[in-house]
This record gives C-alpha cells, sequence and structure tokens, in this order.
C-alpha cells in the first residue's frame, strides 16, 4: 500500500509539473473558442443618395442574471418586467416576473430575453435598470447581427441585387462584394452550464465595416421606367422586358428595369435582360447607316429600290413587313424600316470588301463586352463563316438578323450619335466611399472619339427624326419637343423557340431633345408564342413614349412655353422644374400618376446625416402606427414596414414628423410620408 501511495504521489506530481500546462490548454479549448464577428456591410445608393440597399441592426438579447446581486434583482424585477412587456410585446409583464424569477433561482446565465430585436428596442432595453450598469453587473448581453435591405423593394432589383451569406448573389452587391463586405472581427467565448456560450467582455477585436457604393442610378428615373415596362408587359401578356435610360453626355446609366414573366402570371426582376444577346432587328439598321455613311458608299439623299419588298440573295428571299415599298431615298427607307433596301446596300457595298464591315463594327465596340461591370454581360456574336455563306449573311446583318448584341449594346451606340458622335463607355458606379469620402471614382470614359463627323451626325439625327415625323414611330409625335429614334422588329429563333412559334422582340431606341439630347433609352420586350401585337412600334414605342414624356415634364426649363399651347420647343435644355408646371405639363401630355407613388415619382430615402444609428426611445403597441420622431432613417423604416406600412422618406438626419400620427389605427399596405431633419 506505501508503494501504491507514492506511485500515485509521483504520477500526480508529473501532471502537474510536466504534463498540467498542456492539459490545461486542452481543457480551457473544450470551454472557450474564438468566434468571428462579422462587419457591416456598407450602403448602396443612388446618385442623388437614395438608399438602395442597406444593412439594419438587429440583436439577440439574453441576460447573465448570475451577475445581477439579489437585491439588486429584487428591487427592481417588477418595474424591470412592465418595461419588457411594453417594449418587446411578447409577453403580459407578470409573465416575464414569473419566468425571470425563476431563472434567477436558477442562477442561469444565458437566459434568452429576445431574438431579432430592433435597434430602437436594444437601445431601450439597454436603458432598463439594472441592465443599464453593463454586462457585468446588469447581466445584459447583446449579440449584433444585420439584415439586407432593399427600402424599394423591387426597384432595381436585380441591378443592385440581394447580399446573401452562402448563397449566389448578383447585381452590384456581387461585384462590389470586396467593397462592401469589409474585415471580420473575432472575440472569445466560452461554454457555461447548458452548453451555451458566452462571450468573455474585453475579449472583442472589432471588424472593419465595408465600403458604401455610390451608383448612377436615379430612383424617380428608375420608377418611371420600371412602372412604364410593368404596365405594357401586363398588357401584351409578354414574356420579358427590359428598358435602359443612359444620360447622353456622360453614359451613366440613369435606370435599367428588367422584368420577366412568373409562373403566376405577375412580372419580378428575375434576370438582367439589358445584357442578354438578342437579334436586334431592325434597331441594327442605324449601325448599317453609321458604316456605309463612314465608308461615303451613300449619301441619305441617293435612292434605292425596296422592288415592291422582296429580294432574293442567292438561295435566302427578304421580304419587308409592309410590301408595295418602291424607289424610296435612304432617308425614307430608313423611316420606313425597309428590309430590302438595307440588305441591299450592306450586300452591294461590302460583298467584295467584308473586312472593312468587321472594322466598323469594331469600331462601336460592337465585337466586346461594354464594360457595364456586372457578371453576366457577354460579348456579341457576329457571324463570320465562309466568305460565300458571310456575303449572304451581309444582307442579313443590314436589317438586323445574324448578328447577336444586348440592348445595351444598341444604347450605347444610339447613344453615340446623341452624344455628336462621340461613344460613351456606360457605367453604373460614381464611386465608392469610406467614411463619406471617396476612396475609387469612376468618371466618364470615351471609347470612340468620332464615331462620324459633325455634319454627318446632323444628317443623321434628321434621318433619325423622320421615323417619328412620318415611319414607323410617329405615335410619338408631339408639339413639345422632338425625337429621333428607330423602331425594331425581330423573329425569335432560341432554346426550344422555332420561327412557326412567332415569338418576336420588339424594341424602340432613341434620344430626346433632338437638338440638346440629354437621355437615351432602349425598350426590348419579348412577345408571348403567337402574339397579334409585335410590332416595335406596337409594343415597345408605347414603354418609350411614357417615360421620354415624363423626363421632359420634370426636367423642361421653360415653364412659359406652356403657353404656347401648339408650337414646337427647339431649344430645350433639362432643368429642374416647379411641382406646379411639371402637373401642367404633364396634363398637356396626358400623364396619369403612377401606382404606388407620390405624385408619380418617389421622393428621395436618405441615410442620416451623421451615418451612425440614433433612436430615441418609442412606444409600440399592436395594431396602431408606432411614433418614429427623432429616429434615424434605418430605424424608422425598419420600424414602419415590420408593420406594413410603405414608407416615403424626404430629407436626411432624424425623423421630424410622420404623415400619420402615431396611435392611429394601422392599415397594413398604407403610404406613411416621414420628414428627416
Amino acid at each position: 500500500m506505501c508503494l501504491f501511495g507514492v506511485m500515485i504521489l509521483y504520477k500526480g506530481s508529473v501532471i502537474v509539473l510536466k504534463e498540467g500546462a498542456d492539459l490545461r490548454a486542452q481543457a480551457d479549448s473544450m470551454h472557450t473558442k474564438i468566434e468571428v464577428m462579422e462587419a457591416e456591410r456598407g450602403n448602396i445608393y443612388s446618385e442623388d443618395g437614395s438608399l438602395l440597399s442597406s444593412s439594419i441592426p438587429e440583436f439577440d438579447l439574453h441576460v447573465d442574471l448570475k451577475s445581477i446581486p439579489p437585491d439588486t434583482f429584487q428591487k427592481y424585477i417588477e418595474p424591470l418586467s412592465k418595461s419588457l412587456s411594453s417594449i418587446l410585446q411578447e409577453k403580459t409583464w407578470t409573465e416575464y416576473k414569473e419566468e425571470l424569477s425563476l431563472e434567477f433561482k436558477k442562477q442561469s446565465r444565458y437566459y434568452f430575453l429576445k431574438k431579432k430585436a430592433s435597434y430602437a428596442q436594444y437601445l431601450e432595453v439597454k436603458k432598463l435598470e439594472p441592465f443599464k450598469k453593463g454586462q457585468n453587473k446588469g447581466g445584459l448581453i447583446s449579440e449584433a447581427r444585420t439584415k439586407r435591405l432593399n427600402p424599394f423593394g423591387m426597384l432595381a432589383n436585380r441591378v443592385i441585387g440581394l447580399y446573401r451569406k452562402e448563397a449566389q448573389n448578383v447585381g452590384i452587391e456581387r461585384e462590389y462584394n470586396e467593397q462592401l463586405r469589409g474585415s471580420q472581427g473575432q472575440r472569445i467565448v466560452r461554454r457555461i452550464a447548458g452548453g451555451t456560450w458566452m462571450p468573455i467582455d474585453g475579449s472583442e477585436i472589432e471588424p472593419e465595416n465595408g465600403r458604401d457604393v455610390i451608383t448612377t442610378l436615379d430612383v424617380n428615373i428608375q420608377d418611371v421606367a420600371e412602372n412604364a415596362l410593368y404596365q405594357q408587359l401586363k398588357k401584351e401578356d409578354a414574356a420579358f422586358g427590359t428598358c435602359i435610360v443612359m444620360e447622353v453626355k456622360t453614359g451613366k446609366i440613369k435606370a435599367i428595369a428588367n422584368l420577366g414573366k412568373q409562373p403566376n402570371g405577375d412580372y419580378y426582376e428575375d434576370f438582367n435582360y439589358a445584357i442578354k444577346r438578342i437579334e436586334p432587328g431592325s434597331t441594327f439598321k442605324l449601325v448599317s447607316l453609321i458604316s456605309l455613311l463612314k465608308d461615303k458608299k451613300i449619301t441619305l439623299d441617293q435612292t434605292v429600290n425596296c422592288q415592291g419588298g422582296q429580294a432574293q440573295f442567292g438561295p435566302y428571299r427578304i421580304n419587308d413587313s409592309h410590301a408595295g415599298l418602291g424607289v424610296l431615298s435612304i432617308k425614307d427607307a430608313f423611316a420606313h424600316s425597309s428590309n430590302v433596301a438595307f440588305a441591299k446596300l450592306i450586300y452591294s457595298n461590302y460583298k467584295d470588301d467584308i473586312v472593312s464591315y468587321w472594322n466598323n463594327l469594331h469600331d462601336l465596340h460592337l465585337d466586346q463586352v461594354t464594360g457595364l461591370g456586372l457578371s453576366g454581360e457577354v460579348k456579341p456574336k457576329i457571324t463570320k463563316d465562309s466568305v460565300t455563306k458571310g456575303r449572304f449573311c451581309l444582307a442579313y446583318m443590314g436589317m438586323g438578323y445574324q448578328v447577336l448584341i444586348t440592348p445595351l449594346h444598341t444604347c450605347m451606340v444610339y447613344n453615340a450619335i446623341a452624344n455628336n458622335g462621340k461613344l460613351m463607355k456606360p457605367y453604373l458606379v460614381n464611386s465608392v466611399q469610406e467614411y463619406g469620402k471617396d476612396v475609387i471614382n469612376f468618371s466618364p470614359e470615351v471609347l470612340n472619339e468620332e464615331v462620324l463627323d459633325s455634319a454627318t451626325i446632323h444628317s443623321l439625327k434628321e434621318t433619325m427624326n423622320e421615323v417619328i415625323e412620318t415611319g414607323t414611330g410617329k405615335a410619338l409625335k408631339n408639339n413639345y419637343y422632338k425625337i429621333c429614334g428607330k423602331t425594331g422588329t425581330a423573329q425569335v429563333a432560341d432554346k426550344g423557340i422555332k420561327y412557326t412559334d412567332r415569338v418576336y422582340h420588339g424594341s424602340f431606341v432613341g434620344f430626346f431633345p433632338k437638338e440638346d439630347p440629354q437621355y437615351t433609352i432602349c425598350v426590348v420586350l419579348r412577345t408571348k408564342k403567337g402574339s397579334s401585337n409585335y410590332y416595335g412600334g406596337q409594343i415597345a414605342l408605347p414603354v418609350f413614349k411614357e417615360v421620354a414624356n415624363r423626363l421632359y415634364a420634370i426636367n423642361m426649363h421653360h415653364a412659359n412655353t406652356l403657353a404656347k399651347k401648339d408650337s414646337v420647343i427647339n431649344n430645350m435644355t433639362m432643368k429642374t422644374m416647379k411641382a406646379s408646371n411639371y402637373k401642367a405639363i404633364a396634363a398637356k401630355l396626358n400623364l396619369k400618376p403612377v401606382a404606388n407613388t407620390q405624385e408619380g415619382f418617389v421622393q428621395n430615402i436618405h441615410p442620416d446625416s451623421t451615418g451612425k444609428l440614433n433612436a430615441s426611445p418609442v412606444t409600440i403597441q399592436q395594431g396602431l402606427v408606432p411614433d418614429v420622431s427623432g429616429m434615424g432613417l434605418r430605424d424608422a423604416l425598419f420600424l414602419l414596414e415590420k408593420y406594413g406600412l410603405k414608407v416615403i422618406a424626404i430629407g436626411k438626419g432624424k425623423v421630424v414628423s410622420q404623415s400619420i400620427e402615431p396611435g392611429t389605427n394601422l392599415i397594413r399596405g398604407q403610404k406613411i410620408t416621414i420628414q428627416l431633419s
């Protein structure tokens, strides 16, 4: 027994002196671990500061009841329970009192209080006794997390994207993820009774928050484009559509709406159709004209025989959609969109000089991506087969077939004519900011300084205006401003769709006002099978008209032109117009209010001027409109939308007033306007 005792003492000494450090480390590792703390993701804003995507803070609240002294707990248990019931609105105050008392007897170290508490709720709970004494004496433990929110819902949803952890992301959220996500932090947590992990106070290494992305988008223009596109898609029961609005002088994308039909018959931003390759149809005739004029192979007054609307090219026959066209000037052939005319012009002028034609397409950047900066954009596809086939393909290319380009490419080329020959690179992001200061800037970029000389550009604008005056775009003619543009129609055969299915792409692309173009708009719709309406002038032109008229109405400079009822305004610059004048010109242009918006346009939503989340106490009663005065935008937006209200926010800073009085009976779906200081 003595020997056995000596052996025990020896082994104990070895464990303590030799193996003790390793064993203690192993024991600690079983009870503590390093937990990652996610950074707050940066925000995405429109050019004017409207919040397009943001991270709303949420908090999981727990209580370490063992850290609260017994006399303190007994002193505050009743007022604490009543306050928790009022703020969290999940249990009665007696239920809170009963649960807290029971858990206090158990000396619970991690009592669950509230999951996904709002920032306003967190601030209120944090002020209560004894929680206000801090984690070590008051016992309140908060675990912050963020929820990604798009304040405008579906608006530009595909372009902005939606960040989802461990999921495939799209849009700006994906392309600028490195800038938006920031750097992770960490903290040490220890396991306590019941297997719960509790943070060790003071062990945190704070995360570095993400940077903000400032886009070129304009919320008002995006809203108009998306509403106009949606209404037309519903009317035609179309498969999908896209509407792009580009700022002429810079190449900035001010709006990019994409809507596809869903199984339930409604429309949703399910794909970025603006960067989908399609056969453009007759809108490509502008490219044909640019090439012919650049190489000085034609003049616009020169005539071409449309042969009654039929022509043979080798084994292929090309027809006009409007039969009976004879000898026309090239200007009129463009206005009336003659397939035969443009097939003949391109085939006869380039069949022995195909390379020159390819070079002209290259100069227009139609053989490469636009560089917009969104994943999924593909290079155009231009047929370059054998010389013989290539020659016959030229006839089809002249009228917009045998070539696949994106609507964005088409918009870019038309914008070059609007911009007096300068081909601008389209772009979506102005800058990346850190604490309000630019760290990365993006500026307008010229891809081709001179597509055509100024005299030819002027003549080409006249030709494009003729489409509106006498051609296939006559429905756009008005007494207020002049438009230059082109209709387009192309029959579809791709991914299981055959020509016999009678599916079409109808498009309209143009710019305005003619004398000083400010915006270029490209609209493309794909019809359902067997649709009776499929021409671009029937299905795409109405979207262009709605968007162009609204932009003109809100940006028109000369208010006194309203008195000139039937006059044509020739020198129009686009500057901000007073609301009263907008309503008057809107009435003249037969503009009706857009559904779900205030006076037809969404008002700007701005972040807090400090960039911080500040909120004052708020009393919330189930079924009543809450009081959000004193809150920052993020908290007010989250709270009001949580209760089903549609929020329109104006200004920056904190909420100073709200259009629906606090305590009013709550009606889900009701609009509420909040004014920020």
